[in-house]
């Protein structure tokens, strides 16, 4: 304008999302990060052993990378994708090819998707998902050959940890209850589009073939006490005012009902729900289960002394329990799968239950 300062134009933000050819934009907020180095996909598909007979399944399937080595691969590949525009591109991506009549797109959330049979899993999954998404699969009935997954690297160092590992809590005891977990592959953020925050990792998850039968409230219950705190010797866990005092009601219970006080191996009381080891508001960042306080218990971490006779009888007879598989000086945080189920059976033959 004459005899005015010229008004200078602010350069525009950055979209905060990354364009990919034919226009589609990918979401960090929605786990959107494309693998584009296809070195990695090959190799991926390499370890995952698939069959020419394969029924496979692609969890976030985005625009069809991995989909492509998968279906050269493998019999058919059943493709769940919860963007509509990822699923456009994926039907336009092949169709007309000799792949299209091979390949399956399912549009919706995997985590509410009944899902069809199934061969072999391979996904790179939004992370936010990891926890119910894994224990979902484990739970899936027939039970498939195997799963690769690519998960956040902390998450998936979870999965493969072994007693007295940092990283060791109860999502890896109850992922190894259901599966044998093995570490394939570190991937870097700048294998994707957009980049990550984080670094990856490929697992191998291969469900247990007979599975291990636990009652999954009892187990639960069980799990969440003594990983309250992980580093504690379990003698001080078990003499908290708090423990004593559910345990004894429950014992009290079952003994006024009159029902038998043992079997901690009995056949399940239902399908494992796999919606309590995450959700789909969880951050990149996974929940820590460590020498921290359980998030659904407030522990008293007084101990049970100078109660009436009645209340010393239990903590007696816990303790006795904790003696009797000389576990009263170990803790959580170095326990095995199988130490776990054996102490389990050993307060549940006492007539001591956690649900």
């Amino acid at each position: 304008m004459a005899g005015g300062k010229m008004k200078r134009e602010k350069p525009k933000a950055l979209a905060k999302t990354a364009p990919y050819q034919g226009g589609i934009s990918f979401h960090k907020s929605k786990g959107q990060h494309i693998l584009k180095n296809p070195m990695l996909v090959d190799s991926i598909v390499q370890k995952s052993g698939i069959k020419s007979t394969d029924v496979i399944l692609e969890i976030g399937p985005g625009t069809g990378n991995l989909t492509k080595k998968l279906l050269e691969c493998g019999k058919m590949v059943i493709a769940v994708e919860l963007d509509p525009r990822m699923v456009l591109e994926l039907q336009r991506r092949f169709q007309d090819t000799p792949y299209s009549s091979r390949l399956k797109v399912i549009q919706g959330d995997v985590l509410k998707t009944e899902l069809p049979y199934f061969d072999i899993c391979v996904a790179n999954i939004p992370y936010q998902i990891s926890s119910p998404l894994t224990f979902k699969l484990l739970n899936h009935q027939p039970s498939f050959r195997c799963a690769i997954i690519m998960f956040q690297r902390e998450f998936a160092m979870r999965l493969v940890a072994q007693p007295g590992d940092k990283l060791y809590c109860r999502l890896t005891v109850n992922t190894q209850l259901l599966s044998r977990v093995s570490h394939l592959l570190k991937v870097g953020k700048n294998n994707f589009r957009p980049p990550p925050k984080v670094d990856s990792s490929v697992v191998r998850i291969e469900p247990r073939k007979p599975r291990i039968e636990v009652k999954q409230k009892e187990w639960d219950g069980f799990l969440r006490i003594c990983f309250n705190r992980k580093n504690k010797t379990l003698g001080s866990i078990f003499r908290q005012k708090s423990v004593l005092s559910l345990l004894e009601k429950n014992y009290k219970t079952l003994c006024a009902l009159n029902i038998p006080q043992q079997g901690s191996a009995d056949k399940d009381d239902g399908d494992f729900d796999y919606s309590r080891f995450g959700n789909s508001n969880e951050d990149q960042t996974m929940e820590v289960d460590d020498d921290g306080g359980d998030e659904e218990m407030d522990m008293d971490d007084s101990d049970a002394e100078g109660g009436d006779g009645e209340a010393s009888e239990f903590k007696d007879k816990v303790m006795g329990v904790l003696k009797e598989g000389d576990f009263e000086e170990k803790r959580s945080s170095k326990l095995s799968l199988q130490e776990f189920l054996y102490l389990l059976s050993l307060f549940n033959k006492a007539g001591i239950h956690f649900s």
